[in-house]
């Protein structure tokens, strides 16, 4: 990855970990030891983050399949 790409991921997953959080306290979500904080990072990305990559990347393979054949 490019450093430009690269500081521009950072920027957005420190953008994102902001919403995060604000929604994890908003919701009382538990962070208050590592194992806490572990398990509503883990459980916050799964039902945030995730579906979303998984939309973009699925719709990746839709629009030209011939280039992931093999991947």
């Amino acid at each position: 990855m490019t450093p430009e790409n690269q500081a521009k991921m950072d920027a957005r997953v420190r953008a994102i970990a902001a919403l995060l959080h604000a929604d994890a306290k908003a919701e009382g979500m538990p962070m208050a030891t590592l194992g806490q904080l572990e398990q509503t990072v883990r459980q916050q990305l799964q039902t945030h983050v995730s579906p979303g990559i998984g939309n973009f990347l699925s719709k990746q393979i839709a629009q030209n399949p011939a280039t992931h054949l093999g991947a």
